[in-house]
């Protein structure tokens, strides 16, 4: 078996197949020592190879897509109402690119998207495999949003949101929704509540309360992912560090969509 490298440059073992999603820096070490990896036809046990771009790595006989090059910005930014997704959009001149910089937005890219009038947590990204990992069908990582519906939601209703219901385009995955607050007014009763979803279907949350018959009058995705929201006011962005990238790329690869 390999077991050693001489090269000076390239990116440490453990930390390339952290960047690839397969499992955290401690988890992809005992990956290596378990003699799981193989580089350009020999085993490698070395967690400090040094991995070279020409190198071909695969872990339990698969090739590892390479992660993105150093460099590649991943934005979170908590999107205000009003902003559109579309980057190119004639009848709504002002995009969530337009939230940032002129700096940082160049090269960015949405990770899906968020309704016009749904504010949150949205990605951004120049890192295109990244983008195609979080929103392919059948990585499924979760989304989480807080929903202010008209109405009060029963127990039936919760059961139905989260066992699946069918919509026009199919019925939906399983889903987890929890209960926040019940508000009863004198004119009007309004609840509040938790849903997480798998899918990412257009309008697929409010569509959803719709067939249950409660009008959706505030939405904000709350979670990504690991990733949470915060503290952060609406219109507020930062970037990912390090750990919080390494997370997401584990999430979609651990993720299976709900069924």
């Amino acid at each position: 078996m390999a077991d050693a490298s001489e090269e000076k440059t390239g990116v440490r073992l453990v930390k390339y197949l952290a960047q690839c999603g397969v499992a955290s820096r401690r988890g992809a070490g005992d990956i290596v020592q378990a003699g799981r990896v193989i580089i350009n036809d020999e085993v490698v046990i070395n967690m400090a190879y040094q991995v070279q771009p020409t190198d071909q790595v695969f872990l339990d006989g698969k090739l590892l897509n390479a992660p993105a090059t150093e460099g590649a910005e991943v934005i979170l930014l908590n999107k205000p109402d009003g902003v559109v997704c579309s980057l190119s959009d004639p009848h709504n001149p002002r995009t969530v690119l337009d939230c940032l910089p002129p700096d940082v937005r160049r090269g960015l890219k949405p990770v899906g998207r968020l309704d016009k009038d749904t504010t949150g947590l949205l990605l951004l990204t120049s890192d295109g495999d990244l983008i195609n990992k979080l929103t392919h069908p059948r990585y499924g990582v979760c989304k989480t949003y807080r929903a202010t519906v008209t109405g009060k939601i029963t127990e039936e209703e919760l059961d139905v949101l989260q066992s699946g219901m069918m919509l026009e385009d199919g019925p939906t995955a399983s889903a987890e929704a929890k209960l926040v607050q019940v508000d009863e007014r004198s004119y009007a009763t309004f609840t509040t509540l938790d849903l997480t979803i798998h899918e990412g279907r257009n309008r697929q949350v409010r569509r959803m309360f719709d067939a249950l018959g409660h009008q959706v009058r505030y939405l904000e995705r709350i979670q990504y992912g690991p990733l949470r929201l915060e503290k952060m006011k609406h219109g507020a962005w930062r970037k990912l560090t390090e750990q919080e990238l390494e997370a997401l790329r584990q999430d979609a690869a651990n993720s299976t969509k709900g069924t």
